[in-house]
């Protein structure tokens, strides 16, 4: 399994979540539309200090992009970005991607959020480019991706095993979090709310159980989030989780323990709902798309029968994440904006059918160019993939 964004270079990270228009009054989301389609956003394409001795030409993971090499014949690399290699602090370079995704019916974008060693990391695409550029046109909100930072993310010395930062957190820093997230984002009015509740995503339930201590000690430390959340002047705090390998199916440590099962353990966290964050968290990432995708969304049915929370499905756009190494890992091919348009079928057809409020779909993702899943535009599909998603959910031609 891929620990998804084990920071920059080999971070590996996932979920989202959204609400329908008709719920939120702060909301800003295009009410023409019914479906909430939230991309999943990897801010790790601008300038970030402390990332510099991984990335010494200041531009964040784009230097791994354009150094790219095939590994095999046939193998498409480097990706090449249809409108260069923006910097997603610029507010003016984050208009563009913002204008774009309102324009192809993208109405949200759930950022991958950290915070490593007492401090948070990459977050000017956040602070700097999208808040001071969005003026309201769409929503987001936060997936802490929780994960540990190590050397997997280093080209040159790809050791998971070696931590730089841990991405754990003792309960002193994660009140020092919850301050913060409600402070700085939750207030903002574009932030994505259901019910009136803020939506926030942790990436790694197992990570947050051992750096608070254990099961009761998070339990009371999620209880004081919605607390917090409450007195800053919402009804309360929707949680999320990302479902994978990172959520356990049962808790130890707590005194007449009797959940065995991946639903009890969210329940017993006060968890609200869940989806992926990626399909290679699901299938092996290697081969067909058409035989991976079958095999991923084939899962949904389970997912909505085993828990008693709402699954909104995920549909990944391909997966490729040899740039980050120097050996050949294994990557899918034969993707295209026409197989990749039968899945988001496939979604809207599932939120249907279970009649899900809201109706949200999430995707991997608007970015992820390290990971070879990404639907800004590069030079060989150029606007087609955006395309899928408006003609799939799209209710009027803004271009």
């Amino acid at each position: 399994m891929m620990n998804k964004k084990l920071l920059l270079s080999g971070l590996l990270i996932v979920t989202v979540f959204i609400f329908s228009a008709c719920k939120h009054s702060s909301g800003k989301i295009d009410t023409e539309s019914e479906y909430i389609v939230a991309a999943f956003y990897w801010p790790a394409y601008h300038y970030e200090p402390r990332a510099e001795f991984l990335f010494p030409d200041r531009k964040g993971e784009w230097e791994i992009i354009y150094n790219a090499v095939p590994k095999e014949e046939g193998h498409q690399q480097p990706k090449i970005p249809l409108w260069g290699y923006l910097n997603e602090a610029d507010p003016t370079d984050m208009d563009k991607k913002i204008t774009e995704a309102v324009n192809y019916d993208i109405n949200t974008f759930i950022f991958d959020w950290y915070w490593y060693d007492g401090q948070p990391f990459l977050e000017s695409c956040i602070n700097d480019g999208f808040l001071k550029a969005n003026n309201g046109r769409m929503n987001f909100y936060l997936m802490w991706a929780n994960h540990d930072a190590t050397t997997y993310w280093d080209v040159d010395n790809p050791k998971i095993d070696s931590v730089i930062w841990k991405g754990g957190v003792d309960r002193e820093q994660f009140d020092i979090v919850v301050d913060r997230v409600i402070n700085h984002y939750f207030k903002d009015p574009s932030y994505l709310k259901i019910n009136g509740e803020p939506v926030f995503s942790i990436y790694e339930l197992n990570t947050l159980i051992n750096g608070l201590g254990g099961a009761e000690q998070t339990k009371k430390a999620l209880e004081h989030f919605t607390e917090k959340t409450k007195e800053a002047g919402f009804p309360g705090l929707h949680l999320q989780s990302i479902l994978w390998q990172a959520l356990p199916n049962t808790i130890e440590g707590v005194p007449g323990d009797t959940i065995k099962s991946q639903d009890e353990v969210l329940s017993y966290f006060g968890f609200k709902s869940l989806t992926n964050y990626c399909w290679a968290h699901l299938q092996n990432p290697d081969g067909d798309y058409e035989v991976w995708g079958d095999a991923s969304t084939e899962m949904w049915d389970q997912f909505h029968n085993d828990f008693s929370m709402t699954y909104f499905p995920n549909v990944t756009v391909g997966w490729d994440a040899n740039p980050r190494f120097l050996f050949k890992a294994g990557y899918i091919n034969n993707s295209t904006p026409q197989k990749f348009k039968r899945y988001l079928l496939k979604a809207k057809s599932h939120v249907d059918h279970y009649n899900i409020e809201p109706k949200i779909i999430t995707i991997n993702a608007w970015n992820e160019w390290s990971e070879g899943s990404y639907l800004e535009p590069d030079t060989i599909w150029e606007y087609q993939y955006l395309d899928a998603v408006k003609n799939v959910f799209g209710t009027i031609d803004k271009r």
